[in-house]
């Protein structure tokens, strides 16, 4: 098992393993307008699938209600994503909301890109620190078939250039990596950011909710995507920028900038884990390989109080134990396995 975080923190929560809360992820729609096979593969996702209907998405007053109380107990971070946020309407008016919470609160989101040039400046100006962007290859048909056939990748690397113009000079590129699907294009991702102050984050193929068919055969490991990057452009490991950090940090020797790879499957790092994640309707859910979580939108409409709230958020952290990612091989091997997998959460609904 990975180290632990043991101190609790002066103000703020800590659960079962020592770890305090620091993130928080909110999903506030789950409608995309990709269909990524890994994610919301278009067989299942058709033109007649049935979203979520508006009366069950929490609203922007009470995302921002519930934003409150979890900065009060520590929260440091709010990452927005989906689905596609980019689809919810009004968006620039919810991260305004919460930028005026707190002048240290850290805003980020994870998109797919499409829609940045109609948003980015928008969001920029409504307070939006920080964007990560979902590219998992550079070639055109390997995207086109990654993303569900919806959208070229040069849709993608112009929301990338508008959200640089809009002064967003760091991104994060986000890069799922399967075997046999966009393994043979990671040393390209890396060459074409290398140099621009972004960062590509290569994550491992992870078994998240019930859609993508997942296999270890699959998964290229973080040591071998370092291997394969560091023999065209040598690499260097680097110290995390803070405890918690999801991906390990690796730097180009010729300085030409950095990579993350996020390892989930082969070397997990639950043991630092801080963040907790809200589904669009409103759950509370404690881990990404989570098979549930606990209602907060009926507390929020049944007019219970932030006393209410506040115990309901803390009972859940403190009694949170998760660790996933650390328990992988083990209950692979157990009987009913699959069942549990069937019953998670979807990534559409706790946003990755």
């Amino acid at each position: 098992m990975g180290s632990i975080v043991n101190e609790k923190p002066a103000s703020g929560l800590s659960d079962r393993l020592g770890r305090p809360l620091r993130d928080l992820r909110i999903s506030v729609t789950d409608r995309c307008n990709f269909r990524c096979p890994y994610c919301m593969p278009a067989e299942i996702f058709g033109e007649k699938y049935a979203f979520l209907p508006r009366q069950d998405i929490l609203t922007f007053e009470e995302l921002e209600r519930l934003v409150r109380l979890f900065v009060g107990f520590g929260v440091e971070k709010i990452r927005i994503t989906g689905g596609e946020p980019l689809l919810r309407h009004g968006l620039e008016e919810l991260i305004g909301r919460l930028a005026a919470l707190s002048p240290d609160l850290d805003l980020a989101i994870t998109t797919n890109g499409s829609l940045l040039p109609r948003y980015v400046e928008g969001l920029a100006r409504a307070g939006l620190r920080r964007i990560t962007v979902s590219l998992d290859s550079l070639d055109p048909a390997t995207f086109l078939r990654m993303s569900g056939e919806r959208f070229s990748v040069d849709r993608v690397l112009e929301g990338i250039a508008a959200a640089e113009a809009a002064g967003f000079r760091r991104l994060k590129i986000n890069c799922v990596v399967q075997r046999g699907v966009n393994d043979d294009g990671l040393v390209d991702l890396a060459r074409r950011f290398h140099g621009t102050g972004h960062i590509v984050r290569f994550i491992e193929f992870m078994d998240v909710g019930t859609r993508n068919q997942w296999s270890m055969d699959e998964v290229v490991t973080g040591a071998e995507i370092v291997e394969r990057i560091g023999a065209a452009l040598p690499l260097e490991p680097i110290d995390p920028n803070y405890s918690g950090e999801v991906a390990a940090r690796w730097r180009y020797v010729d300085g030409g900038g950095e990579i993350g790879v996020i390892t989930s499957v082969s070397q997990p790092f639950c043991g630092t884990c801080t963040r907790a994640r809200l589904t669009t309707e409103g759950s509370l859910v404690t881990c990404l390989f989570a098979t549930g979580g606990v209602d907060l939108r009926t507390a929020l409409r049944d007019g219970s109080s932030d006393d209410v709230l506040r115990e309901r958020i803390a009972s859940t952290w403190t009694r949170r134990r998760d660790r996933y990612s650390e328990e992988r091989q083990e209950l692979l091997q157990i009987e009913g396995a699959a069942e549990r997998r069937r019953e998670r959460v979807e990534m559409y609904q706790v946003g990755g």
